[in-house]
Parts: C-alpha cells; structure tokens; sequence
C-alpha cells in the first residue's frame, strides 16, 4: 500500500508498518489512517506483535502540513473546513481518525514503536498508541498541535499522561517544546534508547521476548495494566482475580 505511504506485512506473529512517505518525512494523511485502521480490523488472530516504523531519517513529522488549510493536491478535505460542519459530524470524522490508533492499545497486541528523528504531532500520538518505544539517540518528540491553534486529538494525551503525569504532560503540550531521547528516557517516554545500528534488532530482541510467555497470559495483563488507573484498588485485586479465573481454565482445557 505504498501509493498511500504506508507499507504492510504479516509474518507468522509479527505484523509490521511502516510509514513510507521519507520524502516528508513521513507526514501523515487522514488516508493513511483509515489505512492504518482497516490493517488493525484484518489482523489474523495469532498476530501478537505490532511493529511501527518510519522509512528514511524520521519516524514521522505529523500531519501534513499541506491538510491544515486551503486546496492541496493529496485529494483530501482541509482540516479546517471541518470546523464549518455540523457537531456530531465533525465527531464521526475524528472518531474515524482515531481509529488509525486506537487500534493499537487493543490487549491481544503488544505494540512496539522503532522511533529515530522526528515525533512530532500524530507522529508523537502515533508512538503514544504503542505500548512500549524503542528510541535512537537523534528522536525526539513534540506535541506541536497547539502552536497550530489545535488540540491533540489522536488518543495521545491519556497515554502521555500515564506515562509522565498531569504536570509534566501540561508543560509538553502547552509549550510544544522538543523532548530529545535522553530525558524521553528519563521521564518514561522511552523503554530503551539504542544506537541507530542496533535499532532494528534490539527491536526483534524485544519482539521475541514479549512473544516467549503464554498469549493468553501476556492478553490478560496487558488489559490489567491498561484498565489499573481507572479502578480502586479492591476492584483490581478483583479484576486479577477474574483473570487469573480464566487463565487457569483456559490451562485446564489446554493441558488437562
């Protein structure tokens, strides 16, 4: 599907995307992300994995630039004549966005970002959708969309807030500042910051580990994980406790 700039692959448990516009630096297009939508809805059920990767220097520069406003040549409606449509349209429209990425906080998935150069924007909300990034020494991250006059509506700001706080996630997103790979590291917007020749197979390291436990287990917990922060802690302790329920009965059907 390159004609859209984005390239897929299934391999056994392993499914992969890559953002293929280098030429922009990967900027992305309301059709990549049906695009990226419809690849998360086919998905075989024995895909445990999801790779996202940018081909060229950057992971991805956001939102074409050329969609904001006015006439393009990417056959695609303005961003801001959205704004002169009824109110649950413009609902329905951005609810179809975000599915080019909520698709990857689904349990069955673990999804992994490979993020070098530039995050910026949906680039930065497209590796917030993932569970775990994988980082090179020249990424870095900024949430640009209030410079624009805009908010960042792709499913980015509960992730980045889990992920550093209330606090510090106000001061990236109200300043639009850098944050380069280092302190990504620091404050837990990183997993692992790798030198660029080892990115792709510190990666493939990282794949095959979280491929070694039982998918059902690996299932469960990331849907703990996910819901934890929205539950007291008695309904966790319950929560684990139906898991655990169904773990171990789907093990007795399976090995008794």
């Amino acid at each position: 599907m390159t004609d859209l700039g984005l390239r897929f692959s299934v391999d056994g448990p392993v499914a992969r995307v890559v953002l293929d516009r280098p030429e922009v630096r990967n900027a992305q297009t309301p059709a990549m992300w049906r695009a990226l939508a419809d690849f998360g809805r086919s998905l075989p059920d024995d895909v445990r994995v999801v790779v996202l990767s940018g081909e060229g220097q950057s992971f991805s520069a956001g939102l074409d630039r050329r969609l904001i406003m006015g006439d393009n040549d990417l056959g695609e409606e303005p961003l801001l004549s959205l704004g002169a449509k009824p109110t649950e349209e413009v609902y329905e429209i951005v609810a179809e966005f975000q599915a080019g990425f909520s698709w990857l906080r689904n349990p069955n998935l673990i999804s992994i970002a490979a993020v070098q150069g530039h995050a910026v924007g949906a680039g930065f909300q497209l590796a917030l959708a993932c569970d775990l990034r994988v980082l090179t020494p020249d990424a870095k991250f900024s949430m640009r969309e209030p410079a624009l006059g805009l908010v960042p509506d792709l499913g980015g700001t509960q992730p980045l807030v889990q992920l550093v706080g209330y606090s510090r996630a106000l001061e990236i997103c109200a300043t639009t500042r850098w944050v380069e790979a280092a302190e990504a590291k620091e404050i837990g917007l990183a997993n692992i910051v790798v030198p660029a020749e080892e990115l792709a197979a510190t990666v493939k390291d990282l794949t095959d580990a979280v491929l070694t436990p039982l998918a059902g287990a690996v299932r469960e917990t990331k849907a703990l994980l996910l819901g934890a922060a929205d539950r007291t802690y008695a309904d966790q302790l319950k929560a684990e406790g139906a898991a655990q329920e169904r773990r171990l009965k789907e093990l007795m059907a399976a090995f008794g």
